[in-house]
């Protein structure tokens, strides 16, 4: 079966996640990035959203999972986005989310936190 891949890159969301209390008290800046293989032969064929992914309503997934919770984990994000996505959209047939943290309480220098979820659609029973 053919494949094509359709992505969100850098969607950017102010949220409150982290470990220590000031993170979820002041919040911070999260980016997000959502890599889908689809089969799109029939929706460019026929110039057809309707048999493709709707990436406009996979951002709005994104930005409630991202700015309506609070969670310790990067990971729990990535994780949540990535299952939504496989959820919700039938033709998504393997789903990779990366969820960027700038910044990052570590101790020191660091630019970036970063976590992976990939999964395809059997990994998660569907």
């Amino acid at each position: 079966m053919p494949s094509g891949i359709v992505k969100l890159e850098n969607a950017v969301f102010y949220a409150h996640h982290g470990v220590m209390k000031e993170e979820h008290r002041i919040g911070g800046r999260y980016e997000v990035d959502v890599v889908m293989t689809v089969d799109f032969t029939d929706a460019a064929i026929n110039d057809d959203l309707d048999k493709t992914v709707d990436y406009e309503k996979i951002y709005s997934q994104v930005k409630e999972i991202v700015t309506r919770n609070n969670f310790y984990l990067i990971e729990r994000l990535a994780y949540l986005i990535g299952e939504k996505v496989l959820d919700d959209h039938d033709g998504v047939d393997h789903v990779e989310v990366t969820v960027r943290k700038p910044n990052p309480p570590v101790g020191g220098p660091c630019d970036r936190a970063v976590a992976v979820f990939s999964a395809n659609r059997t990994d998660l029973g569907q």
